[in-house]
C-alpha cells in the first residue's frame, strides 16, 4: 500500500480538498483516484494526484 496526495483547488487558489488516499499501486490510484475525484465532484476544478516520491499521477488544470 502507497499513499497518494490528492489536492484540488478552486481557480482563485483556494484549496477545496487536501488529502491523503491509500492505493495498492500507481495503476490502481488512477482508476479509483478518477473515481473519487467525480464523487467528489471535483472533477472539472483544478486538481492533482501525487505518489509519495512527488510524481505527478493525475493532473487537471
Amino acid at each position: 500500500m502507497e499513499n497518494y496526495r490528492f489536492t484540488a483547488f478552486e481557480k482563485t487558489g483556494e484549496v477545496l480538498f487536501d488529502e491523503v488516499w491509500t492505493f495498492e499501486s500507481e495503476a490502481l490510484a488512477k482508476v479509483e483516484g478518477q473515481k473519487k475525484i467525480e464523487e467528489l465532484a471535483v472533477a472539472d476544478k483544478t486538481h492533482r494526484l501525487v505518489n509519495s516520491s512527488g510524481k505527478l499521477v493525475l493532473f487537471h488544470i
